[in-house]
This record gives C-alpha cells, sequence and structure tokens, in this order.
C-alpha cells in the first residue's frame, strides 16, 4: 500500500484504474487520514479559543519569552501612559557584560499585544543577550490610560531610555535602540526631540514616507474619503478604538494566507504543526486599544499627511520633529517580501529630507540601510532565521555601526567565505559588509513620483475637508448614542474575535471533540507520502491559493487604478488648491529652504577651520580614512586596530563618545576635502617624538594590511601616507636637534612643506604575495564576528 509506483502523479493514476482494488486501498487509507486530521485540526482550533481566553484574563499580556523583572511603568509618569519598561533577566550561565552598552527592544502598538521582539530565542532580545549586552524591552497593556496621546508616548519612551542610561554609567556607549515596525517611527520622533539620549537606533519594517511605493495599503485614505472613517471608529468605541481592526487591514492584503494557507499548513502538519500555530496566534489574536485621538493623530499626520518625513510635526511645546536631529546612526532593516513597509516605504524619508549627500554630511548624519530580498513583515522581527542572521550581526556590530561617518551606507550580511571550525565558539557563519552608498542609490530604490505626490496631496486636502464635516455633523450624534456598554458589544462582535470566541470549551461539543482527539492520537494512522490523494490534496491546496493570489492581484490593481484615475483629475486637484500651472513642490521640501542652505554653508565653514587642528590620534585616523578609502571598506580587524591606536590618546579612562566623535569629525574632512585633510598631516604631528611617529607608522601599515591584500591604488596611497610620517619624522629631529652654531640657525623653522616627499625612506608595505593569507574580498567593507575577540 506504501509503495510509491512511479514518479509522475498522471501515470500513477492511469495504473491505479487499472487496479480497482489498490485504488480503493488507497482512497480508504487517505480517507481515515484525512478524518482523523480534521479532528485534530478542530481540537488544535478549539486550543486556540481557550488560549485566547486565558490571556485576556492576564494582568498584562504578552508573548515575551524571557524572564523579566519590572524597572519603570509608564503610569507613574507626569503624563500616564500604558507603557513600561522592563529588564531582561539574562541566563544564569551567560551573564551580561556591565561594560557593553545596553539594548532597548520597543514593540508595536499596531493591533497586537507586545513581546513580539522576544517572542523566541532566536529574535532581537535573544540576540543582544547572546552577544552578551544587557537587554531591555518596552511593552504596554491592553488598555491606554484615558486622554494619552502620542506626544505622551513619545516622552514615556525617552523616560525609558534615560532610566537605561542612568543605569548604565560605565557601559561603552549610549543604549542602543530597537523599534520595529510602528514603534520604528515613534523613536525616531523621540530621538529627534532627545537626541542626546540615544545611541545607535535600528529600525525595523517601520513605514516612515507612506507616499513612496507601491503597496496597495496606501490607498486606503483616499478611496474611504480620508480620516473620517477613523473617527467613525473611535466614536464607535466610546473614545477606544479597537486594534482588531488594524489587524483585519494586515490581513486583507493576503487573502490567500488569511482564508486558506494558514488553516491548510495546520491542517496538512497537524501532527507537528499545533504548538508553533498556538504560539503564534496567542500572539496575532491579543488585539489591543489605542486612544481615538492616537489613532487620528497617526491617521492625519503619517498615513495620510505624510507629516513626519517632512519636519511638519510639532510638539504641544513648539518644538519641531525633524528627523535631522537625530545624532545617532539609523540602521534601517527592510524588506522587498514585506507588503505592509516595502523599501521606499523605509527610505523614502532620506530622500524627503535630503537634497543629496553634502546635505547629509552637513547634518553628521549616519544612515545604515540594510534589505532582505523576500521575508514578509512579521518575519523581520519574528522569523528564527532572521533572529540568527541579520539581528545577531546588528547586535555584534553595534559598536562598529556607532563609529561610523557621516553619510549613507549599505550593509549586506553574506555566507561567509571561510570554512566554519567545529567547536570554536569566535566561528561566524556570516560576514557583515559595510559600504558607502548615496543618495542616488537610495532614490533608485523610491523611486520618487511629484505627479504621485500631487494625488496623496489632493487626498490629504479632501480627507481634512471630510473629517471637518464628519465632526461638524455627526460626531456629536454619534458620542451622544454610544454608550460604554453599547462598545463592549461591539467589540465582541468583530469578525476577527468572533472567530476566537465560538469555538472553545464554552461551546456545547467541545468535550466531545477533545475527547476524540485523544482517541485519534492513541491510533494514529497516518497517510503515505506517496499515496496520490494526498498528492491531489496538495495540487488542490496550490491552485486555491493562485486563484486567491490572483483575486488579490486584480483587486490591488483596480485599486491603484481608480485611486490614479480620480485624484488626477484637474478638477479635484483644483479644488484642493492646485492649478495645472503650478511648477511648486506639493508639499514642502525641508533641504530647499533658504534657512537650510544658510544652515549648511555655516556648518561646511566650521569644518574647514579643523583641517589644520587636532594631533597624532587625528593624523593616524585621517592616514586609515586615506588608505582604505580606495577600497570603500574597513572591516572589524581595522577597527580594534584603530581603536588600539588611538585609546592611549583619549587618557586612561576610554570614551567610547570621545571616540565616535573623533572617528566621524574626521571622516566628515576628509569627504569635504581630501587632499587639503591628508597634506595637513605632517603639521598635526609637530609635537610628538620622532620615535612615537615611526612606531605609528608601523602600526599604520599592520593596520591596513590586516585583511586583505592591497591593490596598487592602496599601496600607492599607503606609500604616499608613509612619505608623509617621514617627513614628520625628520621635522620632528630636527626640531629636537641642537643649535647649529652657523648663519643657518637663523631660518625661521616654522616654515614646513607638507607636500609628500616621495622619494624618502619608507615603512615596508603588504606586497600583494604576502599581505595576508585571507583571499581578496570585494571591494565592500567586511566585519566578521568573534576573530578579533
Amino acid at each position: 500500500m506504501n509503495q510509491d509506483t512511479t514518479t509522475s502523479p498522471t501515470a500513477a493514476w492511469g495504473q491505479l484504474l487499472w487496479d480497482p482494488l489498490r485504488l480503493s486501498a488507497m482512497a480508504t487509507e487517505y480517507a481515515v487520514d484525512a478524518w482523523q486530521r480534521s479532528i485534530l485540526y478542530a481540537d488544535v482550533r478549539r486550543q486556540r479559543g481557550n488560549q485566547y481566553q486565558e490571556h485576556l484574563q492576564e494582568q498584562t499580556p504578552n508573548v515575551l519569552d524571557f524572564a523579566s523583572e519590572v524597572i519603570m511603568s509608564g503610569l507613574e509618569l507626569p503624563r500616564p501612559v500604558n507603557y513600561g519598561l522592563v529588564r531582561i533577566l539574562p541566563p544564569a550561565d551567560a551573564p551580561a557584560d556591565p561594560k557593553k552598552r545596553p539594548f532597548v527592544v520597543v514593540d508595536p502598538r499596531a493591533g497586537h499585544g507586545p513581546g513580539i521582539g522576544g517572542f523566541k530565542p532566536d529574535s532581537e532580545v535573544g540576540a543582544a543577550l547572546k552577544a552578551g549586552h544587557p537587554c531591555y524591552f518596552v511593552g504596554f497593556l491592553p488598555d491606554p490610560v484615558p486622554g494619552q496621546t502620542v506626544e505622551d508616548v513619545m516622552r514615556a519612551e525617552a523616560a525609558f531610555v534615560r532610566k537605561v542610561g542612568e543605569l548604565h554609567p560605565d557601559s561603552h556607549g549610549k543604549p542602543a535602540v530597537i523599534g520595529n515596525c510602528q514603534a520604528g517611527w515613534q523613536i525616531l520622533m523621540a530621538a529627534a526631540v532627545w537626541p542626546e539620549l540615544f545611541g545607535p537606533i535600528i529600525v525595523a519594517g517601520a513605514p516612515l514616507s507612506y507616499w513612496a511605493g507601491d503597496m496597495p495599503m496606501r490607498y486606503a485614505g483616499g478611496l474611504t474619503g480620508g480620516s473620517w472613517l477613523t473617527a467613525l471608529t473611535g466614536d464607535l468605541g466610546a473614545g477606544r478604538f479597537d486594534g482588531a481592526w488594524l489587524v483585519q487591514n494586515f490581513e486583507n492584503l493576503d487573502p490567500a494566507n488569511t482564508l486558506w494557507s494558514k488553516q491548510y499548513n495546520l491542517y496538512a502538519k497537524v501532527d507537528t504543526e499545533g504548538p508553533r500555530h498556538l504560539q503564534f496566534e496567542k500572539y496575532w489574536g491579543g488585539h489591543v486599544f489605542l486612544n481615538d485621538v492616537e489613532i487620528q493623530y497617526i491617521v492625519d499626520n503619517l498615513f495620510i499627511g505624510n507629516k513626519l518625513s517632512t519636519a511638519q510635526l510639532v510638539t504641544s511645546d513648539g518644538v519641531r520633529i525633524d528627523l535631522r536631529n537625530i545624532r545617532s546612526p539609523i540602521l534601517v532593516f527592510c524588506s522587498y517580501g514585506d507588503n505592509i513597509t516595502p523599501p521606499p516605504q523605509a527610505l523614502g524619508w532620506i530622500t524627503d529630507l535630503y537634497r543629496n549627500d553634502l546635505d547629509v554630511l552637513g547634518h553628521d548624519q549616519t544612515i545604515v540601510y540594510a534589505t532582505h530580498d523576500s521575508i514578509g513583515h512579521l518575519g523581520i522581527f519574528v522569523s528564527g532565521s532572521v533572529g540568527r542572521k541579520e539581528h545577531q550581526e546588528f547586535a555584534e556590530n553595534i559598536d562598529i555601526i556607532d563609529v561610523l561617518p557621516a553619510g549613507i551606507h549599505h550593509m549586506q550580511i553574506d555566507e561567509h567565505p571561510d570554512p566554519v571550525q567545529e567547536g570554536d565558539p569566535t566561528s561566524d557563519v556570516f560576514l557583515t559588509r559595510i559600504r558607502r552608498s548615496s543618495i542616488d542609490e537610495v532614490r533608485e530604490i523610491v523611486r520618487p513620483d511629484p505627479e504621485n505626490d500631487r494625488r496623496f496631496a489632493a487626498v490629504a486636502r479632501i480627507s481634512e475637508v471630510n473629517l471637518a464635516c464628519y465632526r461638524s455633523f455627526v460626531q456629536p450624534w454619534m458620542r451622544a448614542l454610544v454608550t460604554d456598554q453599547g462598545a463592549k458589544w461591539l467589540e465582541q462582535l468583530h469578525p476577527l474575535r468572533m472567530g476566537y470566541e465560538l469555538w472553545s470549551d464554552r461551546h456545547p461539543l467541545a468535550a466531545a471533540v477533545h475527547e476524540a482527539a485523544q482517541h485519534v492520537r492513541d491510533h494514529r494512522q497516518p497517510v503515505s507520502e506517496a499515496n496520490p490523494f494526498l498528492q491531489l490534496q496538495a495540487q488542490f491546496s496550490t491552485a486555491v491559493e493562485q486563484m486567491l493570489d490572483q483575486f488579490r492581484d486584480c483587486r490591488d490593481q483596480i485599486y491603484a487604478q481608480a485611486f490614479d484615475t480620480l485624484y488626477s483629475l484637474p478638477l479635484v486637484q483644483a479644488m484642493t488648491g492646485q492649478s495645472l500651472h503650478d511648477d511648486a513642490p506639493p508639499r514642502p521640501r525641508p533641504s530647499e529652504t533658504p534657512e537650510h542652505r544658510q544652515y549648511l554653508a555655516q556648518e561646511l565653514t566650521r569644518l574647514e577651520a579643523d583641517i589644520h587642528s587636532g594631533g597624532l590620534a587625528e593624523a593616524v585616523i585621517r592616514a586609515l580614512f586615506f588608505v582604505l578609502a580606495a577600497r570603500g571598506e574597513a572591516d572589524e580587524r581595522h577597527f580594534r586596530h584603530a581603536e588600539q591606536l588611538v585609546r592611549p590618546r583619549l587618557g586612561s579612562d576610554f570614551d567610547m563618545q570621545a571616540f565616535r566623535h573623533l572617528v566621524r569629525r574626521q571622516a566628515l574632512l576628509m569627504r569635504l576635502d581630501q587632499d587639503a585633510v591628508v597634506s595637513a598631516i605632517p603639521g598635526l604631528l609637530n609635537d610628538i617624538a620622532p620615535d612615537e611617529i615611526r612606531q605609528v607608522a608601523e602600526m599604520i601599515v599592520q593596520v591596513v594590511g590586516s585583511s586583505d591584500v592591497l591593490s596598487a591604488q592602496e599601496q600607492a596611497r599607503l606609500e604616499q601616507v608613509a612619505a608623509l610620517f617621514e617627513q614628520a619624522d625628520h621635522q620632528a629631529q630636527a626640531a629636537s636637534a641642537p643649535a647649529m652654531p652657523s648663519s643657518a640657525s637663523d631660518t625661521p623653522a616654522a616654515v614646513v612643506d607638507t607636500k609628500p616627499k616621495t622619494s624618502s625612506p619608507k615603512p615596508k608595505a603588504p606586497q600583494k604575495k604576502t599581505a595576508s593569507k585571507t583571499p581578496a574580498a570585494p571591494r565592500t567593507s567586511q566585519t566578521r564576528r568573534g576573530k578579533d575577540k
């Protein structure tokens, strides 16, 4: 019965039709298995309903998979919120290093409960703990504090980060903060107002420029007439917005998964899939609430207004929320498989705020972006493969990210070309490459479209009009009619909640199904993988998925065409204040204002004044940047060697912030005028002893040749640097020599030739045949975790 007759399904059916007895036996085998799987499937779904009910009864419902202790409650703040800060307790056999910077993981409050950032061992929290960092988590309660606003949450998150910094005064850097999805833009808003509190910021799957890309959800505001529907939903909830509506919007994006694939996957693999399904459903069904003022602010100012990425938001005390004020490195992690926050929405704020690379440098901002090819939105936070790869590499290389110079950089994580050593705990299977990118590369991903902006600007104006009409003529009646008890009944009748409520132990048939499932597990008869009926089942499932995917694609195309047609009409645009002959951009561009240009000119003038300022530490950093600029890379070994060179110059107590400032400042100068900055190196070494100059020159050669074979251009630059240090050595020797009793002593000593002397002796530089045993790598930055620990 279990024998595989042929590899061709068609041939198998042809043979079975000529063998009725065998066909009947296989049909019976499949029927028994299908019936048993149906009972087991129903029992897992029963457990899902029970789990939902138990989750609702918890005082602080979450799916965090790590032991923790409460550090700070947002309920006790001057402006209370339903957020809280907890410390993740590390395993007893792997304590956190108090010298390492702490990590703070902030979960999104976008319909689901907290805990997704620490949902499993291979997660953002797990990666930080594995790397030895102290770790904290910011979660929230299901119900908001009446009257709390988005600004109140911002202030609370800033207070949490400040508290973490106070708890770790001796750490080598400010707290690194991870913001997932909605928490990503909220953390960036807080960092723009209180930039002094934050270390590196990682935003994962965070939508920041809502008009960018081609995601179907962005058309919803225009096709429903704006945010009046949000206000109506908040009024029906008696001042609370049910997060289940947000979750339903997510589910509508992928009907194949919502209506079929998720359930079929459980049914087809019910013997093993139950625990994983229940674990995920505990998170997916943990719906939370927002205040109506919170969701209205989000929809009006971010989803429809798109005001965050153009610096139009202002706090209640008059502070403008400008993302260009952030002084911490920003790492943007997004995926091309994400249909909620595709890369254009995650990266569009860069092209909205900055006109060119000089703008980024003028604001001394470091932006790193990393993209995934296929993972979905939730996979960015919860996927085990992403936790073991991307988030682990982010945590291991966070100090390198913190000292990256201003500008835009692209991070890529690949399989390590060197074989992994079995049993070696320092061995790493991944290799992180960081290369310099540009605003033009980001623009190719975002694809800004002025005509598209005009359409969305029209939507924003129409939304304001419709919302004003609703608030004037409808909202007073709705608020008078809706009671708290009525709102509770409406919540229970939500379609997503009904699926959990209807099938649990409360159902009269639940006990019978549970008993039948126990019997099935004791007498399980799984079907053979070669059974043609099982193969037919899989083919049917594939056909259903394809049909639903085609429906989705057609629906999204209709949405897009309807949106573009309606809001491209000259009459519609004219009604919203846009003229056919108006060449002005439909929304403000902060980088094009006269005030911004004046600020940029002043910053560049200040930079030019620092070209001839500094000492040995500045000279070393300039030399390394000059040589490695030809490669466009600096791996972890370069970073550690550079730190060893500079550490003595920063005093007995190494200050990571001082080191970061030093590296970033010199990198800015190099981008401004590389030739002048390099030529000034001998002048920076005027007060340095000759022996120390020679020692440092030899160490520079070691640092540059520590990983890869030098190219011809790198070799030439290294020789030029060696000549500059040799020149400084001669000047130092001449300055320390006794004065000669001749008229030559009257020659002014301040006149120094700062041009490289290529004819002078130089320290021996690495040659191609002996420079390194490591194969030459692509011209990108490499960081390898663990090898130099």
